[in-house]
């Protein structure tokens, strides 16, 4: 449990072994499956790109040798980072970092050599419905395939190398601040150009350290919005091992205050715990429960719920909209911090007229940022649910593709942002036109 102590000063060192925590039960069983699944898939890759290729002896076993660093490493850093209730040795975070990469290099080759794979297949498959019909078709010597599958395991992984080192840079900048208009029909003339800061899912942890958030905390200060929100998702470890990287939290400077909600990985690492020390920063968590603010004579609420799945780990912070929303005045404008997107339906029916979520990273690197729209419902960008009736509000719906990353420091196809909302006043029925 959080007590307050290590949020000033850096936290002391520890030897290898000292003060290591070690996961039970179901967290055993998770990791245990979800190691045996990377390493089949593992050995999926090195028996559709090795067996086929005609590498000498020296080169298939250092070939050999490269996959099982990059089926051992993964797994390897998950205990490291995991096992630690406090600061952990010096040593994981080089090991972080080889294990964080390997993972992203390794899931891209499973994808395109998936990707591969099902070519072939849809070539097969031709090939038998021609012999069906009777088509002749010319068969490439043995020579000329094993020359193309070669070619082709080589291109597998020149392109997972490429995708991983572009990622990486992109990964590594410091997120561009992304404007975005919401126009709202009737928007009191007090909130018209009300500006918002966003920040989401930037995953202080394993290899995102204090020195990133200190960059990104005095660019969105400098942004000089009149609110800034985070929508979870801030950190991937305890407390007592990140209380110094987190210190920066308590910068974030904006006149109607700054307001944090929890997403799913507060959870993975003790919610209440993180929310008592984001507090303790002088941050304002909002769990289930809204403030009542006023500009230029108009009223604001800021509200904010838990995490989407928040109650499955601890029952008192299922997420819940309406709950956050009791008692707020029904004319002022609502504003909802919740950070999975798959909220949109409950804030929509307790009345939210714009919601901020994160949670999706866009897909983070492709081709996840492709394949994430088979998943979620909103991926990225501002989206609108109207109202079936009228006096049912409109609600907007902005998704952040996050300030951070998790896992691989891989960023492709999904750029990192800081997000800038303008509330603008304009006339009934025009939103969305």
């Amino acid at each position: 449990m959080y007590h307050g102590a290590g949020l000033h000063e850096p936290p002391p060192r520890s030897g290898l072994w000292q003060g290591m925590r070690v996961p039970r039960g179901p967290q055993l069983i998770f990791f245990f499956v979800a190691a045996s699944l990377w390493f089949t898939m593992m050995g999926y890759v090195g028996w559709r790109l090795l067996k086929p290729s005609r590498l000498s002896p020296r080169a298939r076993w250092l070939a050999r040798v490269g996959l099982a660093l990059l089926a051992v490493l993964p797994p390897v850093t998950m205990v490291a980072t995991r096992t630690f209730s406090t600061a952990p040795s010096p040593n994981v975070e080089p090991l972080s970092w080889a294990g964080f990469l390997a993972m992203g290099f390794g899931s891209l080759l499973l994808m395109l050599t998936l990707a591969v794979d099902c070519a072939r297949l849809v070539l097969a498959l031709l090939r038998w419905l021609a012999r069906r019909f009777g088509w002749e078709l010319p068969e490439p010597d043995a020579a000329r395939r094993n020359f193309l599958t070669r070619s082709v395991n080589a291109g597998i992984v020149g392109g997972a190398g490429a995708i991983t080192a572009a990622g990486l840079v992109n990964a590594l900048r410091l997120p561009e601040v992304v404007e975005v208009e919401v126009p709202v029909p009737g928007l009191a003339p007090g909130l018209d150009g009300l500006r918002i800061a966003q920040l989401s899912d930037i995953h202080i942890g394993p290899t995102i350290k204090r020195g990133f958030l200190e960059k990104l905390v005095a660019r969105t200060n400098a942004l000089e919005a009149d609110i800034i929100a985070v929508t979870g998702d801030l950190i991937d470890g305890l407390v007592d091992q990140l209380a110094h990287h987190v210190e920066p939290f308590g910068d974030l400077r904006a006149p109607l205050g700054v307001y944090v909600v929890t997403g799913n990985h507060e959870y993975y690492w003790d919610g209440p715990a993180w929310c008592a020390a984001l507090r303790e920063l002088g941050l304002d968590v909002l769990t289930n429960e809204h403030r009542t603010l006023e500009r230029g004579g108009a009223r604001l609420v800021v509200a904010g719920v838990t995490d989407h799945r928040a109650g499955r780990h601890v029952p008192e912070h299922t997420s819940d909209p309406a709950a956050a929303l009791a008692g707020a005045p029904a004319d002022a404008f609502r504003l909802m911090l919740a950070h999975q997107p798959r909220s949109a339906p409950a804030c929509h029916a307790a009345g939210v007229d714009l919601q901020l979520s994160g949670h999706t990273h866009g897909g983070q690197y492709f081709p996840m940022s492709i394949m994430i729209y088979l998943f979620e419902p909103l991926v990225a960008g501002l989206s609108l649910i109207r109202g079936a009736a009228r006096q049912v509000r409109d609600t907007w719906v902005y998704v952040s593709r996050g300030s951070g990353y998790w896992g691989p420091p891989i960023r492709l196809g999904a750029p990192t942002e800081i997000t800038l909302l303008r509330l603008k006043r304009v006339a009934p029925d025009s939103a969305g036109a």
